[in-house]
């Protein structure tokens, strides 16, 4: 009884694990090609569900059915007008013809080496057909649309042809014309990022700050300019102040004189000898003081009034 449920245990094992390799399950997110020592048999399996093949000759090859990822390194890359640059790129690409891509690249890893080889090659190509002008800009802009730092400067935008959108797309179709042979479909390529090397980076921003000191240059020589016209224009504006305040008072000074030359005639002519002697006071003033010895004739008009009191 004993070895009749040993037996049975023994062949139930062995139903199952034949049974477990006969039978494999596909998900939604997978396809499986079915080898036979080590060579495809039949057509590559992508209905989820699950399904048969012969046990232990038979093995199930799984593969991605998702869009998968391609990320490549930056590279120096060398323009059209011999311009080095930093290009680094990436890639959406999926498993299109799952038994094709078992045959000629195996698996996902052997998939990325081709892909490094395919799409970095290619954007070298494409980047050294064009100028750098036609790579970083995908379009051509309207000069009233950029922002300037002066209103009255003129800016001249160099006309692209192509445009790094086309180059783009050059890329990848140039790119999926050698990955269709693999069984790979390569859904979408972009730059990533575009940057000058270290050497033509110096030199760029080299030629920023100049272009800054010479709009700050400009700056200040306007404002030197305005300056000096400003101050003109005051040193004008004194001058002319200066020129009407010193009429003014050489006219009210003019007219004190007269008013005092007509005070002093109406004086003179009233009493002619009282004008005489207040002048000859005036004079005394002026002329006489204790430090002074004044040596007279006799017969001066100095000492005429001093005789008379006398």
């Amino acid at each position: 009884m004993n070895a009749r449920m040993i037996i049975l245990a023994v062949v139930a094992l062995a139903v199952l694990i034949v049974s477990s390799s006969a039978f494999y399950v596909v998900d939604e997110r997978q396809q499986v090609v079915i080898t036979q020592f080590g060579r495809p048999v039949g057509d590559a399996v992508a209905d989820p569900g699950i399904h048969m093949k012969v046990p232990f000759i038979q093995v199930a090859n799984y593969f991605d059915k998702r869009f998968l990822e391609w990320d490549g390194l930056a590279n120096q890359v060398p323009t059209r007008d011999k311009r080095f640059i930093w290009v680094d790129t990436y890639a959406r690409w999926r498993i299109s013809d799952p038994l094709l891509f078992f045959q000629r690249l195996r698996d996902e890893r052997g998939a990325q080496t081709r892909l490094d080889d395919i799409l970095d090659g290619e954007t070298r190509n494409a980047v050294a057909r064009h100028d750098l002008v036609e790579v970083v800009r995908s379009s051509n802009r309207d000069p009233d649309s950029i922002l300037l730092d002066n209103e009255s400067e003129t800016v001249i935008l160099e006309e692209i042809q192509i445009g790094r959108e086309l180059i783009t797309q050059e890329i990848h179709e140039r790119a999926q014309g050698r990955a269709s042979d693999l069984g790979i479909e390569i859904l979408d390529m972009r730059f990533k990022r575009i940057s000058y090397v270290d050497e033509v980076q110096r030199d760029v921003f080299d030629r920023m700050i100049a272009e800054r000191q010479r709009i700050a240059g400009r700056y200040r020589s306007e404002g030197e300019g305005e300056a000096a016209r400003i101050d003109g224009e005051r040193e004008r504006e004194l001058q002319r102040i200066q020129s009407e305040a010193y009429r003014t008072a050489q006219e009210v000074s003019g007219r004190a004189d007269a008013e005092a030359t007509r005070i002093y005639a109406e004086a003179y002519n009233r009493d002619p000898a009282f004008y005489a002697f207040v002048k000859s006071l005036e004079t005394y003033e002026l002329t006489a003081d204790p430090s002074s010895i004044l040596i007279l004739t006799t017969d001066s008009e100095l000492l005429r009034f001093m005789k008379a009191k006398q």
